[in-house]
């Protein structure tokens, strides 16, 4: 009976939808990744002894691999979502143009990414790796930025369309509940952002940030990633 009612529990079913889409196992494969990254970094900081930091080493370089490989033909989705946002006409036009500018750049990430994944597996080495991985750090780092503008620009629209709810009345307390989670949203997004803005810039030299610094914003995004997909799926 205690076996019946936890694998028929919702929860459980709610999991098994989570982990069957690409995206929720990513994330997950993301969140040990960059954690790995961290604690690597902190064992290293603390005169830990090299047995001890190897496998954490490892577990980052060979989890960052499996994503490699299972976001291998993802760029095709984002030139295909560049031009559905391009033909948005309706759409408000920064809005409109971050999207495009968001998604052309993951696509150019995805699609230099995409160029070092035989030589990352070893299955053909090429001495361009190097310059076409940071090329698709460059990439990402320019969507980054247009997802950074275009939630920037949605938040100062939602404390303006706030400005004009009277929410003494039906129809404006509605409105206000929808800001309120909409402004939520908005906020979550540009927090994983702003911390996955941290990798592409610190591999390309744009800052300082060392791997400590890099893996817990990286593990921070991950786990809203985890948290938004795991909402999708319910």
């Amino acid at each position: 009976m205690v076996a019946d009612a936890l694998i028929y529990h919702p929860s459980v079913s709610h999991y098994l939808k989570f982990v069957g889409t690409t995206v929720g196992r990513d994330k997950l494969l993301r969140t040990i990744q960059y954690f790995a990254r961290f604690y690597a970094w902190y064992l290293l900081r603390t005169n830990a002894v090299q047995t001890s930091i190897a496998p954490w080493e490892q577990l980052k370089k060979q989890f960052g691999l499996v994503r490699k490989v299972l976001r291998a033909g993802k760029n095709i989705e984002h030139f295909k979502a560049a031009a559905v946002a391009a033909d948005a006409k309706t759409m408000d036009p920064v809005l409109r143009y971050a999207a495009v500018g968001r998604q052309l750049g993951y696509a150019g990430y995805l699609s230099m990414d995409l160029a070092t994944l035989l030589d990352a597996v070893g299955v053909r080495k090429s001495k361009n790796a190097k310059r076409l991985q940071q090329e698709a750090f460059r990439f990402w780092a320019i969507g980054i930025m247009f997802s950074i503008v275009a939630q920037t620009y949605t938040l100062w629209r939602l404390k303006q369309r706030e400005a004009k709810v009277d929410k003494k009345e039906g129809e404006g307390v509605v409105e206000g509940k929808r800001i309120v989670l909409e402004r939520k949203a908005a906020q979550l997004q540009l927090t994983s952002d702003l911390c996955d803005f941290t990798v592409p810039s610190s591999a390309l030299g744009w800052v300082n940030f060392d791997d400590g610094f890099v893996g817990l914003a990286g593990t921070l995004s991950s786990l809203i990633g985890v948290y938004t997909q795991w909402k999708k799926t319910a």
